[in-house]
């Protein structure tokens, strides 16, 4: 079992700024990869970012390049995202997910076990 629980959620005004952080507990953190999904209202999930377990690979959805950075602090059990630059469109519930099985540039959403509760993001115009 993984428990994710995500912060750093709130109002920010398009171009500015937010850091989400997720904390894990429940199973060692730097034996599984991480991945952050957005999910605005009356639209599907979709994959933001993705980091393996060590840290040295990250993935990230086109729209999200070179906006938004995944890292993560294997000794504080923690995955974060950095959002730069942010537009409306970027409104929505985030949400970290665990991918204890597989490797890779994984996107799906039925490739990950474990979920976080969200965080809503809101970028004003």
């Amino acid at each position: 079992q993984v428990q994710l629980v995500e912060s750093g959620g709130g109002l920010v005004q398009a171009g500015g700024s937010l850091r989400l952080s997720c904390a894990a507990s429940g199973r060692t953190f730097s034996s599984y990869a991480m991945g952050w999904f957005r999910q605005a209202p009356g639209k599907l999930r979709e994959f933001v970012a993705r980091i393996a377990r060590s840290g040295g690979v990250t993935y990230y959805a086109d729209s999200m390049k070179g906006r938004f950075a995944i890292s993560r602090d294997n000794a504080k059990n923690t995955v974060y995202l950095q959002m730069n630059s942010l537009k409306p469109e970027d409104t929505a519930v985030y949400y970290c997910a665990a991918d204890l099985r597989g490797h890779g540039p994984r996107r799906a959403v039925g490739e990950y076990e474990y979920w976080g509760q969200g965080t809503q993001v809101t970028v004003s115009s």
